[in-house]
């Protein structure tokens, strides 16, 4: 029996428009406000009259698309992007997506974020039956699986497949004429939908990224559903109705942005929560609270707040471009104010 991979789920962002002819240029916007989720790598794949196109890279989404030019070469109306940080497979531009299948009767661009509990076990299966893993990281499995189902239909042969994948997933799916959204029986990763005032739709990691283009929030994407978006507009379906809502609780914690809400609530306000909670179970004996930038901010404030501290602001972030600081390949300095600490007791998030 091969050992699965077991670490924390990969966190990056995914961001897929259908139906604007800007869909790139928005698709890059999302990625931007989605730049928290990951700093490894940025790619973006746009459809074209139902030729697919990909421009990716290591590196930040503005590294990556730095000369104007390969922004400028994906036209089309409908575009799939995601911004990487890794824990499964190597860091090489292979592993950077969308990842590009290019079929003699299809071509597809797969985003991918989370993480397969039994990658392992399927690539394995997958290897022994012939098949060849251009990437290390576990995106690749899915779609392996689907060329493989015996199923009539495209949407029968992605429901086989992701019966057949365990773990905590959000996938984006772009063919030659839909856009296909998927999330994990749990609902582990967020997922939403957006409509652009044009009439087209957006699925995406976070609604902070509905807000960067002017995009409506429609829904979060259910555990266990199955979205296609075509020219014909949104079909909700389901691949399993075996479910139950467990997102993770690093989502609310760490990984989202502040201003971003998961399933109705307020990712700042439950952080605030969490502190105020924290203040009446742990309270300690201080003259000031102090958030370490950026995401305990807000859980310092419901802490200081609860307890009756003042709150300062004693550690500021150099580089903040860079994102968070676990998910960041580098590292990026937390530097203090001296008059904040000085000679104060200080409870330090």
């Amino acid at each position: 029996m091969p050992t699965e991979v077991r670490s924390l789920n990969e966190e990056c962002g995914v961001f897929g428009v259908w139906g604007s002819p800007d869909a790139a240029q928005l698709t890059y916007f999302g990625l931007h406000a989605l730049q928290h989720r990951g700093q490894e790598g940025a790619g973006i794949t746009a459809n074209d009259h139902g030729k697919l196109q990909t421009e990716r890279g290591l590196g930040l989404l503005a590294d990556v698309f730095r000369d104007p030019r390969r922004l400028a070469r994906l036209t089309g109306q409908a575009a799939v992007g995601h911004v990487r940080y890794a824990t499964a497979g190597n860091h090489g531009l292979e592993n950077i997506q969308p990842l590009g299948f290019n079929f003699s009767d299809s071509q597809f661009a797969l985003a991918h974020n989370g993480n397969l509990t039994n990658a392992v076990t399927l690539r394995r299966r997958l290897e022994q039956h012939g098949a060849i893993f251009h990437a290390s990281s576990d995106s690749e499995i899915l779609m392996h699986l689907i060329r493989r189902s015996p199923a009539a239909t495209l949407t029968e042969q992605v429901k086989d497949a992701l019966r057949q994948v365990h773990g905590g997933f959000a996938y984006l799916l772009l063919t030659n004429d839909c856009l296909i959204a998927a999330l994990d029986p749990n609902g582990l990763r967020p997922l939403v939908v957006g409509q652009l005032p044009t009439g087209g739709y957006v699925v995406c990691s976070e609604t902070c990224a509905l807000d960067t283009i002017g995009a409506t929030f429609v829904q979060d994407v259910q555990p266990g559903e199955l979205l296609t978006i075509d020219d014909h507009g949104l079909t909700i379906d389901h691949y399993t109705t075996d479910t139950q809502l467990a997102i993770c609780s690093m989502e609310f914690i760490y990984f989202a942005r502040p201003d971003s809400d998961i399933h109705g609530v307020n990712v700042h306000s439950a952080r605030k929560r969490m502190g105020a909670q924290l203040a009446v179970e742990q309270p300690v004996d201080a003259d000031i609270v102090v958030g370490v930038p950026n995401s305990s901010l807000s859980a310092a404030t419901g802490y200081a707040e609860a307890s009756g501290l003042p709150y300062e602001m004693g550690l500021i972030k150099i580089n903040i471009r860079h994102g968070p600081l676990f998910s960041r390949p580098k590292h990026c300095e937390n530097r203090g104010s001296d008059e904040a600490f000085s000679g104060q007791r200080c409870c330090r998030w």
